[in-house]
């Protein structure tokens, strides 16, 4: 028998990770992406930013784990993600990415607000997720 969870509005989850620059590296590996803004230390510095930033689609990847390990959790199914990036990222930056339950807009979808911030309180990026939650989930409208 299957453990079964309620998940309701306002409900709230978070994932913590550090930037490295060997994540910056691995992410650009991965992806495909290796803009110098990223990569480079000498093109960086050029900048408006002055130093390497991370991929906003790598920060934003934390929002995956908060949803995928917290909430709704594992099993769950992303429909639709929007993301806007409100500002940079740097090496050695700690990003929080949190989840909040925001609306259920037909059975067996939860909508969430999804950010990302910073160690100083920063909002870096913001949007809203559209998830099918695991079946063993049951939503209530509280």
């Amino acid at each position: 028998m299957k453990k079964t969870i309620e998940i309701k509005l306002g409900d709230c989850e978070s994932f913590t990770k550090k930037i490295t620059s060997q994540d910056i590296f691995d992410f650009a590996e991965v992806s495909g992406d290796k803009n110098p803004i990223h990569l480079d230390e000498e093109y960086a510095k050029n900048s408006k930013f002055k130093a390497r930033i991370a991929h906003g689609f790598h920060v934003g990847s934390f929002i995956s784990a908060a949803i995928g390990q917290k909430l709704p959790g594992n099993g769950t199914i992303y429909l639709s993600q929007s993301l806007k990036f409100l500002a940079p990222v740097f090496i050695n930056d700690e990003i929080t990415a949190k989840v909040e339950v925001l609306d259920f807009p037909k059975p067996n979808r939860i909508t969430l607000k999804t950010t990302c911030i910073n160690q100083d309180g920063k909002i870096v990026i913001e949007g809203e997720a559209l998830v099918i939650p695991p079946e063993d989930m049951i939503t209530a409208k509280i």
